[in-house]
């Protein structure tokens, strides 16, 4: 694979600023965002007042431990401006959650918010070794969801040349790569495994690809699978991280010459682990719930965001700027299955261990009377088609489940091609289990 470790003079000053010049600026700006959101948002005054702080409350960094949190109910009860912190006439974007839990989650954008967004997905860019000039190949979804037009603008701001082709048509998509030989491609990672199959099932050789630089983000994914990726294309897989509640895609991103966990953008998204039953704030290092506070957000400014992602934070390496380990899983979308804690991303790890099978999987739940049960729906590679080879592989891969995450599963193996696809967002798990 390439080289892409950055050049003298591509890094922005805050990007290597000390820890003490990024926590000046940090408190800085975390005075203004507590004040704007305490004279602006109705809701974050009541919030505020009910809790009894005031911003003038926070000293320190740490003070902020005093606010309340916010959570999706709380934009889901205020739907659909009830939150905002300008005028409406003021924003100049709306996004919003597909709302398939319940009601939708809106988020607006000032035109300094739409600034900021292209800057810290531009700065990802470059992080995950893109420059001027590079083709990007857009593959995120378009429209409401945050991920197509917030890589969009980031590239465009760059100065890239942008490819807007959205998800789905994937013999197309492989298509036109081919055609425009695009150095970057932005997607999910699930969906990049589709697009990995197309190119085989036209013939053609990923690593002859001109792909130098994937950068996928809107759903866990393990190292395991960037490893797939990486051999499969000769390229660098890389992690962004964001949610549209706190911005978009571009809050963190890994550094390409490190792969070592993601760097929070820290001039612009205060990050926070707390314990998820006692909203205990956690030292750095330590496991728990990721909370975001925004610290330059206008139009829907954010204090102490439950994320619902479990990770840690640690320190800063290519950047001077902390990092976050590549998300596990979510508090929300754990599955608990006999008492024990499993989460998707585990079960792609042992998937990935098994020669004869596709990367491709859903998680179904099912209950028989009393007993939660478990089937991993996945398929065969074509040369592990017959039954000796689905059998022996059905059995490695519930050993490995059992060994490595502790609960005995069923495996249903089908066809190549039998596991439903993603064009955006994987649907990992459907529970089938009776709703109390």
């Amino acid at each position: 694979m390439e080289d892409l470790s950055p050049k003298p003079g591509d890094l922005e000053a805050i990007e290597m600023a000390s820890r003490d010049e990024i926590s000046a600026l940090q408190l800085q700006r975390m005075k203004w965002s507590l004040s704007h959101a305490y004279e602006n948002s109705a809701f974050y005054r009541q919030r505020f007042d009910e809790a009894g702080v005031h911003p003038s409350d926070l000293g320190t960094l740490t003070d902020l431990a005093k606010f309340p949190f916010t959570t999706k109910k709380d934009l889901r009860d205020t739907y659909p401006f009830g939150m905002f912190a300008v005028p409406r006439e003021k924003l100049v974007r709306v996004h919003a959650s597909s709302g398939t839990t319940g009601k939708p989650t809106v988020v607006g954008y000032t035109k300094n918010d739409i600034e900021t967004w292209a800057t810290v997905v531009a700065r990802s860019i470059r992080a995950s070794g893109g420059r001027a000039g590079d083709i990007v190949h857009v593959a995120y979804g378009y429209g409401l969801f945050t991920g197509g037009l917030g890589a969009h603008y980031g590239a465009e701001r760059l100065g890239c040349t942008v490819v807007p082709i959205s998800g789905g048509m994937t013999e197309r998509q492989v298509t036109l790569m081919q055609d425009f030989k695009p150095r970057i491609i932005m997607v999910t990672p699930s969906y990049m495994l589709s697009i990995l199959d197309e190119y085989r099932r036209q013939g053609v050789d990923p690593r002859e690809s001109s792909l130098a630089v994937g950068i996928f983000g809107a759903e866990p994914w393990t190292n395991a699978m960037r490893e797939e990726i990486e051999q499969a294309f000769d390229m660098h897989a890389v992690d962004i991280y964001g949610l549209s509640e706190v911005m978009g895609p571009g809050v963190a991103n890994e550094c390409v010459e490190t792969k070592d966990g993601l760097h929070i953008w820290e001039d612009h998204f205060f990050p926070e682990i707390i314990d998820p039953d006692t909203g205990k704030v956690l030292p750095d290092g330590e496991m728990g719930e990721l909370v975001f506070t925004t610290l330059t957000k206008e139009g829907l400014p954010i204090i102490r965001y439950r994320t619902r992602d479990l990770t840690r934070l640690l320190p800063g390496t290519a950047r001077s700027m902390r990092r976050i380990e590549k998300i596990t899983g979510r508090s929300d979308d754990m599955i608990i299955l006999r008492g024990v804690n499993v989460f998707p991303t585990q079960i792609e790890e042992q998937l990935l261990k098994c020669s004869g099978l596709a990367p491709h999987f859903q998680i179904e739940l099912t209950r028989a009377g009393r007993m939660d049960n478990m089937t991993v729906h996945v398929e065969c590679t074509p040369d592990a088609s017959n039954e000796t080879a689905r059998a022996n592989s059905a059995k490695e891969l519930a050993h490995h489940i059992k060994s490595v995450v502790g609960v005995s599963t069923r495996i249903q193996i089908y066809d190549p091609g039998g596991v439903v696809r993603s064009e955006g967002k994987a649907k990992r798990v459907v529970d089938n289990r009776p709703k109390a």
